[in-house]
């Protein structure tokens, strides 16, 4: 019976079933779905490799955006945040002036420099690269005048030692101003390796700028 249908199936033009059912499962489709598993697993395997380089490297690309340097030996360089150069960091209130920008004072304090509580022989406009003598004959030279900041450095002579780097910035916070001091130096210094001399040094920068900050308080009205 079975023979008899194949028969009849063929005249009519029919494939039977278990041809049908024999191609499907023959060598050639097993090829063909193993190579194309194959293709998939490697299409996979190198998206995930290419993802990964792309996020290894994004991690291993370091982001130097407001990280200041250890030392700042040169004019207009950023002063350290921390580190064994940094000698002291001092900030102060100038009280409430909310029609005055920190360039303002900036430009007051630079050039009226008589404000400066130990101005000494300095002349009363000070530009970048003056040379003076601060009160006591210190020699100093101006490094920087920013647009709110003043930056001036010890010379060979001052009682502090050379190679100190001193920064006054000015800054505004909802009319708020405030004065911040920072010194670092390049090397250190004979008072800096005496704890007695290095405590008193920045005991008497905190008094010191503290009366500039005072006299800038009034002065600023003007400014």
């Amino acid at each position: 019976m079975f023979a008899l249908r194949e028969v009849l199936m063929r005249k009519a033009g029919r494939t039977p079933r278990r041809a049908l059912s024999g191609s499907a499962q023959g060598p050639g489709s097993a090829s063909v779905r193993t190579a194309s598993a194959g293709r998939l697993i490697a299409a996979l395997l190198l998206a995930t490799a290419t993802t990964a380089t792309v996020t290894t490297t994004a991690a291993a690309t370091p982001s130097h955006a407001g990280s200041p340097p250890s030392r700042s030996p040169s004019a207009g360089s950023r002063s350290p945040s921390t580190g064994p150069n940094l000698v002291y960091r001092y900030g102060y209130s100038l009280g409430f002036h909310p029609f005055t920008s920190p360039h303002d004072v900036t430009a007051q304090l630079t050039g009226n420099f008589w404000l400066f509580p130990v101005s000494g022989d300095c002349p009363a406009v000070i530009h970048p690269a003056d040379e003076c003598d601060l009160l006591g004959g210190n020699p100093v030279r101006v490094e920087a005048i920013g647009y709110d900041s003043l930056q001036i450095a010890t010379l060979p002579g001052h009682d502090l030692g050379d190679g100190m780097h001193i920064r006054f910035t000015f800054a505004r916070v909802l009319g708020l101003h405030c004065l911040v001091v920072s010194a670092w130096q390049d090397r250190p210094t004979p008072c800096s390796e005496r704890t007695l001399c290095s405590a008193a040094s920045r005991t008497g920068a905190q008094v010191l700028w503290r009366v500039l900050a005072e006299t800038l308080k009034i002065s600023a009205y003007a400014a």
